[in-house]
């Protein structure tokens, strides 16, 4: 989160991403989850021409049995949904579903805690661009669900030069990740699969034609249940950053002063922010949705 106030003012400067992606209130509806971006690469791959052997080969009578063709990459979802629940067969259309939505969503948190913490316009949207963008270098604030926290953050140590987080910088997330543990897992999936035609439609039209949201969920989780714990106070260093036009109080932000953790995403950036007490529990509700969610794996066990 960035700032044009300087350390120890009312407003403090963050990490990059400038803008806090909301991970712990993500969780607590039970559809947000903090992802592996594989989809470039595999779209590199696809592009690149298979290479052609220019000497051309006979195939004898008695060569033995013609080689077994390699498996197609598989085209439906690998973790169907309506394995789940049947989706709700009267939903809007995209464009219309925010009080359809949020009156689900208020059903599973309560009226107070999604005023509290849910934007309401373009929530099915701002939803799937966010888990979209958790495994990426920057999740823009303008997407989120949800209302950032409110808090500033707090660090220790000199003004200048390498401070550490500060210990209890972890209460600004503990009411979320409270909330989070109190939501139940299979509650939130099966509303989740009702309206789960909705967040399918906004993904293809984030870019993403011919490809599942659930499977890309499910992978957003898996990425973020990687993140590293710390052990430790976690350095982090203050940068300036200085804009076009000058400026009496140019933008600053707080980076990570190990390069293992400032190269991580930036929803596993915000799981080491939380603190490690807060981090595990975060993380046993992303096992728990996911285990819901997660429909493939459960039709092997099945088998």
């Amino acid at each position: 989160m960035t700032d044009s106030e300087t350390p120890g003012s009312r407003d403090a400067p963050e990490f990059r991403p400038r803008r806090e992606t909301p991970i712990g209130t993500i969780i607590v509806i039970g559809l947000l989850v903090l992802i592996a971006a594989f989809f470039g690469w595999r779209w590199y791959q696809q592009q690149q021409p298979k290479p052609v052997d220019p000497t051309p080969v006979v195939a004898a009578p008695n060569d033995g049995p013609a080689p077994v063709p390699a498996p197609a990459e598989p085209t439906g979802p690998q973790n169907p949904i309506d394995a789940l629940a049947a989706p709700d067969a009267a939903l809007p259309a995209l464009a219309d579903s925010d009080s359809r939505v949020m009156k689900a969503l208020v059903e599973l948190l309560g009226g107070k805690n999604a005023s509290a913490y849910l934007r309401s316009d373009g929530m099915v949207r701002r939803f799937v661009a966010t888990v979209d963008n958790l495994a990426r270098d920057h999740a823009p604030a303008s997407a989120w669900p949800v209302q950032p926290t409110g808090q500033r953050f707090i660090t220790e140590g000199p003004q200048d030069g390498v401070q550490t987080i500060a210990a209890n910088n972890a209460a600004r997330y503990n009411g979320m990740v409270l909330l989070a543990e109190t939501v139940d897992p299979a509650k939130a999936a099966t509303v989740y699969a009702k309206l789960y035609p909705l967040f399918q439609k906004a993904y293809e039209e984030l870019g993403f034609p011919g490809r599942y949201f659930n499977d890309r969920l499910i992978a957003v989780i898996d990425h973020l249940l990687q993140a590293p714990e710390p052990s430790g106070p976690v350095q982090v260093r203050l940068v300036e950053v200085k804009g076009d036009v000058p400026s009496q109080r140019p933008w600053v932000r707080y980076e990570y002063v190990d390069p293992k953790l400032e190269a991580l995403s930036s929803g596993q950036k915000i799981m080491v922010r939380m603190g490690p007490e807060n981090e595990r529990k975060l993380k046993a509700s992303l096992r728990g949705f996911r285990q819901q969610i997660a429909t493939g794996e459960l039709a092997k066990k099945k088998g």
